[in-house]
């Protein structure tokens, strides 16, 4: 079977909003949300506040997302949900009220298309919420509602508040508020697939999945994509699976997952030892211990084995997201570090991904902390700022940093070096986190040409006939062309 991906995916630099957290508008606002109860703009997040930010706030920031060179946009759940996060779905059907409704994400879709940009929303098709009007039902009416086998139901009575008690249904990882659906029921299935179609028919240009390894149903993602593919050859569908994720990737399911295993060694190898371990023990998360030159090309050598070409240049590639603390507070505010994890990120197979706020310097710890507001721009770390968007550029420029070959030439001891070809066009990535400057020599006989042109970094270098003498500063990297 011959595997095939969204195109532009292998062209796209994505960022990651969390809506509550991201722009707070003044505009349209709603007359009943004049006056709501939000917390302080620039108070440490909550579990449970709300900062109020919105879609029309999102629109108003385009011209920021753009000229970083990002050309499409992940948001977190936008749908109508009694949580800040909004991973406890009511509606499916409506956008939050407090994100601007649907009206606000007509306008958004909009403005992005205009801009060849996508946009791609999160799809909670595992659970749903207490609020949930199927569920309320059952709790209303117990056996006797039409409902009832929406969900895995054990006994009576239904205990969703009081933890002292049986909660008698089964939810995610056994939070009461996320009663889990039932997905064997037809119904069920037949809801979710018309979700999934409702909003790629209303415009939207992919799905992100939450823990769609929980849905178990047999056939169940490969109807998903048939149905998201018909209507949209070229939706994107990724889903968030943490581990080896080749159950899902045979071609017939999704189009990629996000791609923690790069996560997880780019930070072991790049900020090693400098890790704050309790920013990274927990969500099976595993940045560590740290990894040297050659462990690290063996890590990313079997990444780069485990699935098919065509799925890893479709990819999400990320250095953090909303599930774990931000790359700046794991290497303990070491900005050269931050640095160096974007050099390899933006030269890797696959569509990267930036967590907002990430590009500026935005520190946080663990869940909410990972949440906070994006910072006025008299808080941007603008040294930071112009490594993401000089990194952003060269990817967009050379497009054998999108889709030509990853070769690795050289990892040893604090040093790794790798090509990119595609045709005639060939770049050398160097970097050193070690902390002295280090020569090396590099067999080179496998390209057609000399790199020579400096593109981003510095070192000194010099050819002598397939040998590349190459001087890496410490705690460096650079760009051959």
């Amino acid at each position: 079977m011959q595997i095939q991906t969204p195109d532009w995916v292998k062209h796209a630099v994505f960022y990651q909003i969390f809506p509550d957290r991201f722009a707070r508008s003044q505009r349209s606002r709603s007359s009943f949300l004049n006056n709501s109860n939000l917390e302080a703009w620039d108070a440490i997040p909550t579990i449970q506040g709300y900062k109020g930010g919105d879609l029309w706030g999102v629109l108003e920031s385009l011209d920021y997302i753009q000229d970083l060179g990002v050309n499409a946009i992940y948001f977190t759940p936008i749908f109508q949900s009694a949580s800040n996060h909004r991973y406890h779905t009511h509606d499916y059907y409506q956008v939050d009220p407090m994100l601007g409704g649907n009206q606000a994400l007509r306008e958004l879709l909009d403005a992005a298309h205009n801009r060849n940009m996508k946009v791609v929303l999160d799809g909670v098709f595992n659970h749903s919420s207490r609020g949930f009007f199927f569920f309320h039902d059952v709790l209303e009416n117990g056996s006797n509602s039409p409902w009832v086998n929406w969900f895995k139901i054990e006994n009576w009575p239904l205990a969703p508040y009081d933890g002292n008690l049986p909660a008698n249904y089964v939810s995610w990882a056994g939070i009461r508020s996320l009663p889990t659906f039932n997905h064997d029921h037809p119904d069920v299935k037949e809801y979710i697939m018309k979700i999934a179609e409702y909003w790629l028919e209303f415009g939207i240009d992919g799905w992100r999945l939450d823990v769609p390894y929980e849905i178990k149903t047999s056939g169940f993602w490969q109807e998903f994509r048939q149905r998201v593919k018909s209507i949209n050859p070229h939706g994107y569908i990724v889903g968030e699976v943490w581990s080896d994720a080749r159950e899902w990737l045979d071609g017939t399911q999704f189009d990629g997952v996000l791609n923690y295993l790069f996560n997880q060694a780019v930070l072991a190898f790049v900020v090693g030892d400098r890790i704050v371990l309790e920013e990274v023990e927990y969500n099976s998360y595993y940045p560590y211990p740290a990894l040297d030159a050659a462990e690290y090309a063996t890590k990313i050598q079997s990444l780069l084995e485990l699935y098919p070409w065509e799925i890893q240049l479709t990819q999400l590639n990320l250095l953090g997201s909303h599930d774990t603390s931000r790359l700046i507070t794991i290497a303990d505010g070491d900005q050269t570090s931050v640095e160096l994890c974007n050099l390899l990120l933006f030269t890797f197979p696959g569509a990267p991904s930036i967590y907002y706020g990430d590009e500026v310097g935005l520190p946080g710890g663990k869940d909410p902390d990972c949440r906070r507001v994006f910072p006025p721009e008299s808080n941007w770390n603008q040294s930071i700022l112009n490594i993401h968007k000089q990194l952003i550029s060269l990817r967009n420029n050379y497009p054998a940093l999108r889709i030509g070959n990853y070769q690795i030439l050289y990892a040893a001891a604090t040093v790794y070096i790798f090509a990119r070809t595609l045709e005639n066009q060939e770049l050398i990535i160097a970097v050193n986190v070690g902390t002295e400057s280090i020569t090396v020599n590099i067999d080179c006989s496998d390209l057609q040409n000399r790199p020579n042109q400096v593109l981003f970094g510095n070192g000194d270098i010099s050819w002598k006939c397939d040998h590349l003498c190459l001087t890496i500063p410490s705690r460096s990297g650079l760009i051959l062309h």
